[in-house]
């Protein structure tokens, strides 16, 4: 059995973990595993990321009032594998991501840990540390794991790109929203963005 970790710097960087080790870290710092390897999150979040979170998270709140699905923001794990297969235990499980919103419609797969599998969408707001993190490594993630809609947040543009997973398991990238905000899995959800940006 694997030991309790309390210092990040006992962690090899270039080793290969699983969710059953995650458990075991005891420290301050927020670390996502993308298929067993180590990603650092970036500091806390500044102003501007925080407030375009509140806004879409107030829009959703609203929407969801009386919706099956459930919303949930980061801090919340969600633990991931590939959508061909299923997990069996912690130990192979090698994902574990904090995205900055997500909606979960299937409470099976809630627990008191988090999320087992894939949420239905999953927005994640760009960060000048953590661009390259969310638009080539969790694009990839997200479309491999069966996530059937992806928002990417560029707040230097104010705009949002919608991804939606097609019936190839691909996804399909939308045309990008800089007034108007429309769900493509809730079609009555439209967000203006002039009231997210602000």
């Amino acid at each position: 059995m694997s030991a309790i970790i309390t210092d990040i710097n006992d962690l090899d960087p270039n080793g290969t973990y699983t969710y059953a080790d995650y458990l075991l870290w005891q420290f301050e710092e927020r670390l996502e595993l993308i298929k067993g390897k180590i990603f650092k999150m970036s500091p806390a979040p500044n102003t501007r990321h925080q407030l375009i979170s509140t806004n879409l998270q107030g829009n959703l709140f609203i929407y969801l009032m009386d919706h099956p699905c459930k919303l949930f923001s980061a801090p919340f794990d969600v633990r991931l594998f590939d959508s061909k297969r299923s997990a069996i235990a912690n130990r192979d499980i090698y994902t574990v991501v904090q995205p900055d919103l997500c909606v979960i419609c299937d409470r099976n797969k809630l627990d008191e840990k988090g999320c087992l599998g894939a949420p239905d969408l999953v927005i994640e707001i760009l960060s000048p540390g953590n661009s390259q993190k969310e638009m080539y490594n969790k694009f990839l993630l997200y479309q491999e794991c069966g996530v059937r809609e992806y928002w990417l947040v560029d707040s230097d543009r104010d705009a949002v790109f919608p991804y939606v997973l097609n019936d190839t398991g691909k996804y399909v990238g939308l045309q990008p929203a800089v007034k108007t905000l429309q769900s493509n899995i809730f079609p009555e959800l439209t967000i203006h963005l002039e009231k997210v940006f602000t």
